[in-house]
């Protein structure tokens, strides 16, 4: 990264180029220039296949937060998504958004960052996925650049690798409940959230509000959407899980 800085210095807005796909139409411009165009929006610029013998597992995600499907490339990029959707600060998410062009002093290069992600307050993200063992000097230099050329716009760069077993574990569980129609009927979710003003097993509290085919998947959904709470990191989800409403963490030290 402190070689890129010293390479490019104040040049890095010229010295690096998107070329991405919007609206069909294919264009490559100087990062300085494209910078501002809703990469949130925009198509990827290689499709999601798998193809039999390859070593990724690649596909489509239905994102509650897009109301639309995500690809990714790998079960590890899948789970990203899945933590991505469930973030209350994510507003939108767009896989392989754009290749990043630069030249490292020797040969071109190009990187597709694996999403672009649109912040509550209007921040941009940029999120590579790789698992520590599987980096080698090559993507540790194209993230170092893609780094770079985040840093000159004002763009976050966040590379993050495998997630915590347990915790994507429960969260890939609540993903099956992420769709709002698991919600209803509303007046479930609104004696869920009375009920565990104060925790309460999961079960014991399911069981207070009606019968527990129609509840918990009302349940569920409020983990999933944060209004309720639990400990996703302590075990796996379970009958007895201490189950308390937003804000009230005080409830259950």
């Amino acid at each position: 990264m402190e070689a890129l800085s010293r390479a490019y210095g104040d040049e890095a807005l010229t010295a690096f180029e998107l070329d991405f796909l919007s609206d069909g139409e294919r264009r490559r411009l100087p990062l300085g220039a494209s910078w501002q165009v809703s990469f949130e929006a925009v198509e990827p610029v290689r499709p999601f296949r798998w193809d039999k013998g390859t070593p990724g597992f690649a596909g489509w995600y239905y994102s509650a937060t897009m109301r639309d499907h995500v690809g990714y490339e790998s079960w590890l990029e899948r789970d990203r998504l899945i933590l991505l959707d469930r973030d209350p600060q994510v507003r939108a998410i767009a896989s392989q958004p754009f290749w990043l062009h630069w030249h490292d002093g020797r040969r071109k290069r190009r990187h597709a960052p694996d999403y672009f992600i649109r912040l509550a307050a209007g921040q941009a993200q940029v999120v590579d996925v790789r698992a520590e063992e599987d980096m080698d000097q090559q993507t540790r230099e194209a993230f170092a650049a893609t780094e770079r050329a985040c840093a000159a716009v004002g763009w976050q760069f966040e590379w993050v690798g495998c997630p915590d077993p347990v915790v994507m574990a429960n969260v890939r569980w609540l993903a099956r409940y992420r769709r709002a129609r698991s919600g209803r009927p509303v007046v479930v979710a609104e004696r869920l959230l009375e009920v565990f003003s104060e925790p309460k097993g999961l079960w014991e509290g399911a069981e207070l509000v009606g019968d527990r085919i129609q509840v918990l998947p009302v349940l569920f959904h409020l983990l999933w959407l944060g209004k309720l709470e639990t400990d996703l990191s302590g075990g796996l989800l379970e009958t007895g899980s201490l189950v308390w409403a937003k804000e009230r963490r005080r409830w259950a030290s």
